[in-house]
């Protein structure tokens, strides 16, 4: 399918297209946390991306809360993701300020949306942000974060959220759960972080090859 190019200034043009899924993220205003509970706030994320779900086919393969951010991996079918995303993010921000009773956004200015055009950016996009909590050193390990898709994969907690069959997982369960707990180095953690910025993923350069740290058969 053809890539389609929409302008909407001042931010780069956004590249609306079907064929690769978007790692996306969005930070609270001013790095603060939730003013709610997060187990508040998963509650409305849960709601507002089966609605997102539902009203804009949007398809999920990964979410992650976090206590002033999220990690979403999603694929979009009908090549919209400005219209998932300018939903999701209306109706989250507006819910959650109104719980929290304030005034301002919830929201810093932009999220980040990244097409995965390899299958190895995919992987490295879904470990990265299952891997978040433990980086965080809020868990041990990626299955005891309780407000992630991961444990609904793995079928200990209840599916509150629509996922598309987490092949990733499903074809070898087991040595998945252990890829994902093995700490990726730092470089390569750095280089993803780098690359999820950018329109299409590309890595950071090493300083001294000059060459991409992670290419297209890099895995985390």
């Amino acid at each position: 399918m053809a890539f389609a190019l929409v302008i909407s200034m001042p931010r780069a043009n956004t590249v609306l297209q079907s064929d690769y899924p978007y790692n996306i993220s969005a930070r609270c205003i001013n790095r603060d946390w939730f003013a709610i509970p997060i187990e508040k706030v998963w509650e409305i994320f849960c709601e507002e991306l089966t609605i997102t779900c539902d009203k804009y086919s949007m398809q999920i393969h990964s979410f992650v809360l976090m206590s002033n951010h999220f990690h979403l991996l999603a694929t979009t079918p009908k090549s919209n993701i400005s219209d998932c995303m300018q939903y999701l993010i209306g109706r989250t921000s507006k819910r959650i300020t109104k719980s929290a009773n304030r005034i301002n956004e919830t929201y810093a200015g932009r999220y980040y949306k990244c097409i995965l055009h390899e299958q190895s950016y995919y992987l490295n996009a879904y470990k990265y942000n299952y891997r978040n909590p433990v980086t965080a050193g809020i868990c041990k390990t990626v299955q005891d974060y309780s407000f992630s898709t991961l444990p609904m994969v793995i079928g200990i907690r209840k599916n509150l959220i629509p996922l598309v069959e987490d092949l990733t997982y499903y074809c070898s369960p087991q040595e998945t759960l252990n890829w994902l707990n093995q700490k990726p180095d730092s470089t390569k953690i750095e280089a993803a972080r780098y690359g999820f910025r950018r329109q299409y993923f590309q890595s950071k350069k090493c300083l001294r090859t000059k060459k991409f740290i992670l290419g297209p058969n890099d895995i985390l």
